[in-house]
């Protein structure tokens, strides 16, 4: 059980996924940085000193009574609050990472069609005659013995 374990363990493409899942979580980590350090900031002072990770609603009351003036405080006090400033930033980091792999994928792709769209060389002609197809090289046609043209 231990070889079988080992040998499927030690598979390229395990081994690939295990690299790419571990680059996937670092980048995730980037994007969140960008999307809370970044990216709201900015929008949070255009529309008026909003912090978004702040932007809540308190469906029942902690221990402590409200108001509270930050989504921790309120989850600290024992409240049921809805955090969807919260959820704007993790939509905002999503459409981020969706975008970069789209631009991957986009890219792979444009570089996988450069190299199907290289033809390969004809190895064979038609007979003018019988139009059979024959070797390039050849100087009568197999089928109908007709002398070919030389090309």
């Amino acid at each position: 059980m231990w070889k079988e374990f080992k040998e499927f363990a030690m598979r390229g493409n395990v081994l690939d996924m295990a690299v790419g899942i571990i680059i996937g979580a670092a980048f995730g980590t980037i994007v969140k940085s960008l999307v809370d350090d970044v990216i709201m900031p900015p929008i949070g002072l255009l529309l008026g000193n909003v912090d978004f990770s702040n932007l809540f609603v308190v469906l029942k009351e902690g221990a402590v009574a409200g108001p509270y003036t930050s989504a921790a405080e309120a989850i600290k006090a024992g409240a049921v609050a809805m955090r969807y400033g919260i959820f704007i930033n993790t939509i905002i980091s999503f459409l981020i990472v969706a975008f970069a792999v789209f631009m991957m994928v986009k890219s792979v792709n444009r570089l996988k069609r450069k190299e199907e769209a290289a033809p390969a060389s004809p190895t064979t002609k038609e007979c003018p005659y019988c139009y059979s197809s024959v070797p390039l090289k050849a100087t009568k046609c197999g089928f109908c013995t007709s002398e070919l043209p030389k090309v």
